[in-house]
């Protein structure tokens, strides 16, 4: 009886469910992209995008018009759609400027931003059959009522507006590394540039993205947290699969499981004498008993992006030499770290990790003397970037810049020996790579991949 009880109630139950959803008269608006009511699994009430909200992108514009001279103009085109057959696009990644000021996660647009206008968005048009075979995109509507812009107008009406909004403005910025035709072709676009009126937007787009807001911490936390599980699921299962190819596959799955987008850039998985091609991507060789497998992974979590390298044996421990070689690395790593705090910054950082570098490199025997042009054979990479939208990002922002609190940087100190190299034949064909993200707080810094395993003792 207890049984049939139970049973009823949960029928009662799935039926009044079900009464509720048929019967109800709300109906989703698809823009395209999520949405706090088509995805509340993702996104909160007032978000343009998972985690960051609709006040934060209205603040970003206004900063960005602060740093403009009076009466300029800003124009950011959206990132274009690339081919990879006739009719087989790549995945679409949008452009970080674009994304930061509008939250647009779509192609085929153009934002123009004014102190006379605010934020007006030139929206590609829908047709039905592009609707039929590639879903619904946001227009005119979206752009206003989700994206919160002031002015918004479909994309072949342009060629109307922009001009006069050119020829009104005292200066003229745009992002040049997505500058696209629509309106680069335009008369007056090409009028302003002949005349020097016309700048790159980037200096002040990546000036703004450099420190990063409480929103987006919690984002690149989030992200280095989900690339340090899947790394560390793929170092427990490595002599289980010791192949470059599997070892890629299973971090990619564990990132995507956890809810990651995609991966922020094709992982490295170089297995022996690969892991000394510093940007190493074939990754379809077999690590051999032995070899150190270098891994440089990570993925992006709604725009945000995480970026770690662990070196490790798969089939068995650490060798002598290579145990010297990590060692060396490892340390150069945490003395780097202890130089992370506001003031500093990134080529000061840089230069003592050469120093130390250098120095063990000939006490090891490595190198025969402590040159530049000697170590820089053996590294010709820095220290580390800034981090945060673009795995290299705020590229605009100079590494002599002093580090301020809310700024995420990288230290990867690392040596890629390779198997031709003129010196001990022991040491050749290794490469090693520790990289940590670190995010620079008022006193110091927090290590955002600190999760990961590093130690020697831990690893092996």
């Amino acid at each position: 009886m207890q049984i049939l009880g139970r049973r009823l109630r949960q029928q009662i139950s799935l039926k009044q469910a079900i009464g509720g959803c048929a019967y109800s008269t709300n109906k989703l608006i698809d823009v395209g992209q999520p949405t706090p009511a088509s995805h509340p699994q993702l996104m909160k009430e007032g978000e343009i995008t998972p985690g960051i909200s609709t006040e934060e992108y209205i603040s970003r514009r206004k900063s960005l018009l602060e740093l403009l001279p009076e009466k300029s103009l800003a124009v950011l085109a959206a990132a274009p759609v690339k081919m990879m057959t006739d009719v087989v696009p790549y995945t679409f990644r949008q452009d970080a400027d674009y994304l930061y000021l509008t939250g647009c996660q779509q192609p085929g647009g153009v934002a123009v931003l004014s102190h006379e206008g605010g934020l007006c968005m030139f929206m590609p048009e829908a047709k039905p059959h592009d609707v039929t075979w590639q879903g619904q995109i946001a227009g005119v509507d979206a752009a206003l009522e989700t994206f919160k812009a002031e002015q918004a107008y479909p994309i072949s009406k342009l060629g109307e507006i922009l001009p006069d909004m050119i020829r009104r403005s005292s200066k003229l910025f745009h992002n040049m590394l997505t500058a696209t035709p629509t309106y680069t072709d335009l008369e007056a676009f090409r009028k302003a540039t002949s005349i020097g009126k016309v700048k790159d937007l980037s200096s002040f787009t990546h000036e703004l993205r450099w420190v990063k807001s409480p929103a987006e911490l919690k984002l690149m936390r989030e992200s280095a947290s989900i690339a340090c599980q899947a790394l560390l699921q793929t170092m427990l299962h490595s002599k289980a699969y010791p192949h470059e190819g599997m070892l890629s596959a299973k971090v990619e799955y564990d990132c995507r499981m956890r809810g990651a987008q995609r991966m922020a850039f094709n992982p490295v998985v170089g297995g022996g004498s690969n892991a000394s091609v510093i940007h190493y991507s074939r990754n379809d060789q077999i690590v051999k008993d032995g070899d150190l497998v270098l891994m440089d992974v990570g993925c992006e979590l709604h725009g945000y992006v995480s970026d770690l390298t662990r070196t490790w044996p798969p089939c068995g421990r650490f060798s002598s030499v290579q145990e010297e070689l990590y060692d060396l690395i490892l340390q150069t790593n945490k003395e780097c770290m202890k130089l992370c705090k506001p003031g500093s910054n990134i080529r000061q950082i840089h230069y003592y990790s050469v120093e130390m570098l250098l120095k063990g490199l000939k006490e090891i025997g490595i190198l025969k003397n402590d040159t530049f042009s000697c170590y820089n054979q053996l590294n010709p990479t820095s220290i580390g970037h800034y981090l945060g939208m673009d795995v290299h990002d705020s590229a605009m922002v100079s590494y002599d810049r002093p580090l301020k609190p809310g700024v995420v940087i990288t230290i990867e100190p690392g040596i890629y020996i390779p198997s031709t190299f003129d010196g001990p034949e022991r040491y050749c064909g290794i490469g090693i790579r520790i990289e940590d993200e670190v995010l620079i707080t008022e006193t110091g810094c927090e290590v955002l991949t600190g999760s990961m395993p590093k130690e020697i003792k831990h690893i092996d």
